[in-house]
């Protein structure tokens, strides 16, 4: 803080403190005019209700009193007038560095007990799952939601039903988070708009949902294009981060308006890489509470 802004607190403070404690001295000594029944002739109400005069009651007095000695004091022990660092040398910095430093010391002990234990078995213990849900909630919530549940709108998938684009157990959890995803459909509008509504009747077959089956049965040969990624029938390819087409699990949506979108315009998804910002271990410990989303029920069985 500059010299002009110090004496310009320091001022504040001082005029402040002058005024309240010389409305605290004169107040008790202020001679009110008062009528012969000891009020102050207001009235309300057409008379019913007066204003009363009262001296201040001595338990305030003692309080105001010790408002002003415990503010004078901080002020002396602490900062906060001006540029005057108080007494004791507290200084707000100082005391974040020792919590983070105390913090970390509990944290490297609980990081190497993590250490000793592969994400699948991590994903059931209760110091991890806790430090994991703090992790989730600040990095990976804004897309999965704090559920897991996913977000058609951006394509993040859902996380809790057990369908794995690039896999489900704690390598591929933990490749994912580390390294980041980048998953892309591209568009074939080219087939044509009549191709792409077949293709989207084939596509819904696959799963069992209601369709119509004359489309699907003209797109069937089409479909050879798409089993280079999804495979010849439907089952979808981890390697390459292509969905299973044969189950009820959409991306973007199960709609036949969803569906013909994703055909006709393709798809581009991206999952960032969270190396750069999170280290190794904690990385361990959030791919093992995303493990834990699809097998809560596990932890009965351990």
């Amino acid at each position: 803080m500059s010299t002009f802004w110090s004496w310009w607190v320091m001022s504040l403070i001082v005029l402040n403190l002058s005024a309240a404690l010389f409305l605290f001295w004169w107040a008790p000594r202020a001679k009110i005019p008062t009528m012969p029944d000891g009020t102050s002739g207001h009235v309300w109400a057409h008379g019913v209700l007066r204003e009363g005069v009262r001296r201040l009651p001595r338990w305030w007095l003692l309080l105001s009193a010790g408002a002003f000695v415990a503010g004078a004091t901080y002020l002396t022990l602490y900062p906060g007038f001006g540029n005057h660092k108080g007494t004791l040398g507290w200084t707000s910095h100082a005391q974040l560095a020792r919590d983070v430093a105390a913090n970390n010391v509990n944290l490297d002990e609980m990081l190497k007990r993590f250490q000793m234990y592969p994400v699948e078995q991590l994903a059931h213990d209760p110091a991890a799952q806790q430090m994991g849900r703090v992790l989730f909630d600040d990095n990976c919530a804004a897309c999965h939601g704090r559920a897991g549940k996913g977000n058609v709108l951006v394509g993040a998938p859902d996380l809790t039903d057990n369908d794995w684009l690039y896999g489900g157990d704690g390598k591929a959890i933990t490749s994912s988070i580390h390294d980041g995803r980048s998953g892309v459909m591209p568009p074939w509008a080219s087939l044509g708009e009549d191709n792409v509504k077949n293709l989207a009747q084939y596509v819904l077959s696959l799963s069992g949902s209601p369709h119509d089956a004359a489309r699907a049965a003209a797109a069937k040969p089409l479909f050879a294009t798409c089993a280079a990624c999804h495979g010849p029938d439907g089952k979808g390819n981890q390697a390459l981060g292509a969905p299973n087409l044969t189950d009820h699990i959409w991306l973007h949506g199960g709609s036949v308006a969803n569906i013909e979108t994703t055909i006709g315009g393709g798809r581009q998804g991206h999952m960032p890489a969270w190396s750069p910002r999170l280290s190794e271990d904690q990385i361990r410990v959030l791919a093992a509470y995303v493990y834990h989303f699809s097998h809560a029920d596990d932890a009965g069985r351990q």
